[in-house]
C-alpha cells in the first residue's frame, strides 16, 4: 500500500512560458490546499477543475508564486491516486520556490524517476507494456515512432497479448483437467487439441514478430555510418540530411577529425547518423585517432552510406573500404553528379547491388528522394505500414514473444513424440508466463525498478 505523497517538476528545466509541478498521493489535495490561497479550498473542489490563486510560504504567509492548480481525484487520474498539478511561471526560480514549499509539507517527498508512471502501473491503471510506451512517446524521433508508441500506450498491443494469453490459459486449463481426471482423457483428442491451440497462438505471434524489426527501427532508429575517403562530401551529406550546418565543410581533406552524431528523420524513418572521419592511411596523429574511431563506428552500424565522387575514379582506399563493407547493409552514394563523370559505375556494382546505388548532387540538393526510397526498400520491403497495424518495437517484448513461441513449438513437438501430458504442461505454462512478463503480471520487482529508472523525473 502506497502511503506517502510525491512531488516533482514535470516540465523541462529552464525558461518557458509555464512550468508544471505534479503532486500525487493520499495527501496531494489536502496538503496543497494548506498552502494555496484562493476563493475556493482545493479539498472542497470538484475533480478535474482548475483554480486560480497563490502558493504561500506557510512560515511567513507570503505569496511565493501566482498559479493555476488542477485537481484530479483518484482513480480518475494518471496515477489512479489524488493528483494536483500546479501551473506556475516557467522560470527556474519560480518553479523551484513552489516545489520547495510543497516538499516542506508533512509526508511529502521528491518523486523518483518514473514514479508517477510506476504508480499508475502498480495501481492497475496501465500494464507494464503501456508504461514502457510512455517513455517511447517522450523519446520518439519521428511521427511514425510517436504513432507506434501512442498505440501501445493506448493498450492496442496489450490487448493482443492478453488475447494470446487467454488462448494459452484455456489450453492450460484443458490440460490440467485431463491430468486431474485421466479416466476421461482421450489421448489422441488431447494431443490434437494441444497442437491446434498452440498452432493458432504461434500464427498470431508470427504476425506480431513480423513487425518486430521495423518496429525496433522506428523506436531506436537505424545506426547509420557515413563513410568514404576524405573530401568526398560526407559532411555535406550530413548537413543536408540534418538540415543544419552540423559538420564543418572545407575543401581540405581530413577536416573531420572525429565522429559526429546527429538524429534525423528520412521519410518517417529515424536515422542515428554518424559522420565519420575520412578513412585513409595518414601520419597525422590526430587524424589517425579519428580514422580508428570511424572504423569502430563502421563495425557497429546497421547501415553504411558509402560516399563516392562521380568525377573521380575509384581509389585504392575505396577498394579496401568496399571490400570491408560489401556484405553489410550498404548504400553507395555517388556524389557530385553535377560534375563530369570519371567514375566507373560497373566497378562499384562489383561490391554494391545496382538497386543500392544512389546518384546525388549534395551541393545542388539533388537525389535525396532516391536515398529515402532506397532505405525504405532495404528495411521495410518497399513500404512503411500505416493505419491500424500495431508494431512490436521493444526489444524486451520481442525477446519474450520469441521465448513464448518457442515454448509452444516445444509443446507441439512433445505431442508428436508421445511425451506425457504433465510434461507438456510445463512448456505451455512457460509460454503463459513469458506473455505475462510482457504485461508485467509475472515481472519481478528488480525488472520493474530497472524499467522505471529509465524515466525522467516528473513522469
Amino acid at each position: 500500500m502506497i502511503m506517502d505523497t510525491i512531488a516533482a517538476i514535470s516540465t523541462a528545466v529552464g525558461e518557458g512560458g509555464i512550468a508544471i509541478i505534479r503532486v500525487s498521493g493520499p495527501d496531494a489535495i489536502a496538503g496543497t490546499s494548506s498552502v494555496f490561497r484562493s476563493r475556493i479550498k482545493l479539498n472542497e473542489a470538484e475533480s478535474h477543475t482548475i483554480h486560480y490563486g497563490h502558493i504561500v510560504d506557510p512560515k511567513t504567509d507570503e505569496a511565493v508564486e501566482e498559479v493555476l492548480v488542477s485537481v484530479m481525484r483518484g482513480p480518475r487520474s494518471f496515477t489512479a491516486e489524488d493528483v494536483v498539478e500546479i501551473n506556475a511561471h516557467g522560470g527556474v526560480i519560480a518553479v523551484k520556490n513552489v516545489l520547495d514549499v510543497i516538499l516542506q509539507l508533512d509526508g511529502f517527498r521528491t518523486a523518483e524517476p518514473g514514479e508517477f508512471t510506476k504508480r499508475a502501473f502498480l495501481n492497475g491503471r496501465i500494464d507494464l507494456m503501456q508504461a514502457e510506451a510512455v517513455i517511447d512517446l517522450i523519446r520518439s524521433k519521428s511521427d511514425r515512432a510517436f504513432s507506434v508508441a501512442r498505440k501501445q500506450a493506448e493498450g492496442k498491443l496489450s490487448k493482443q497479448i492478453k488475447t494470446l494469453r487467454q488462448t494459452v490459459i484455456e489450453l492450460l486449463a484443458h490440460i490440467e483437467v485431463n491430468i486431474d481426471y485421466p479416466e476421461h482423457d482421450v489421448e489422441e483428442m488431447t494431443s490434437a487439441f494441444i497442437r491446434d491451440q498452440c498452432s493458432s497462438a504461434i500464427t498470431e505471434m508470427d504476425r506480431l514478430l513480423k513487425t518486430a524489426n521495423e518496429g525496433k527501427i522506428l523506436r531506436e532508429g537505424i545506426l547509420t555510418a557515413i563513410v568514404g575517403r576524405p573530401n568526398v562530401g560526407k559532411s555535406s551529406l550530413m548537413n543536408v540530411l540534418s538540415q543544419e550546418n552540423k559538420a564543418i565543410v572545407t575543401d581540405i581533406p581530413g577536416t573531420t577529425r572525429d565522429v559526429i552524431e546527429q538524429y534525423v528523420t528520412l521519410n518517417g524513418i529515424p536515422l542515428r547518423l554518424l559522420d565519420t572521419a575520412g578513412i585513409r592511411d595518414t601520419n597525422d596523429v590526430v587524424e589517425k585517432i579519428g580514422v580508428e574511431r570511424s572504423r569502430s563506428a563502421l563495425e557497429e552500424a546497421d547501415l553504411v552510406l558509402f560516399v563516392l565522387n562521380y568525377n573521380e575514379p575509384l581509389h585504392e582506399d575505396d577498394y579496401e573500404l568496399l571490400k570491408t563493407v560489401q556484405h553489410r547493409n550498404i548504400i553507395a552514394i555517388i556524389n557530385k553528379t553535377d560534375l563530369p563523370r570519371a567514375l566507373n559505375i560497373d566497378e562499384v556494382e562489383r561490391f554494391v547491388p545496382r538497386d543500392a546505388i544512389v546518384h546525388m548532387s549534395v551541393a545542388l540538393d539533388q537525389g535525396l528522394e532516391g536515398l529515402e526510397s532506397t532505405i525504405t526498400d532495404m528495411f521495410f520491403e518497399g513500404q512503411l505500414e500505416s493505419g491500424d497495424l500495431t508494431y512490436v518495437s521493444n526489444a524486451r517484448h520481442i525477446s519474450l514473444l520469441k521465448r513464448a513461441r518457442q515454448s509452444l513449438v516445444d509443446a507441439i513437438e512433445a505431442t508428436h513424440m508421445g511425451i506425457p501430458i504433465d510434461v507438456i504442461q510445463i512448456d505451455v505454462r512457460q509460454a503463459w508466463e513469458s506473455l505475462g512478463e510482457i504485461l508485467g503480471d509475472e515481472a519481478g520487482d528488480s525488472l520493474i525498478d530497472q524499467i522505471f529508472s529509465q524515466f525522467c523525473l516528473g513522469k
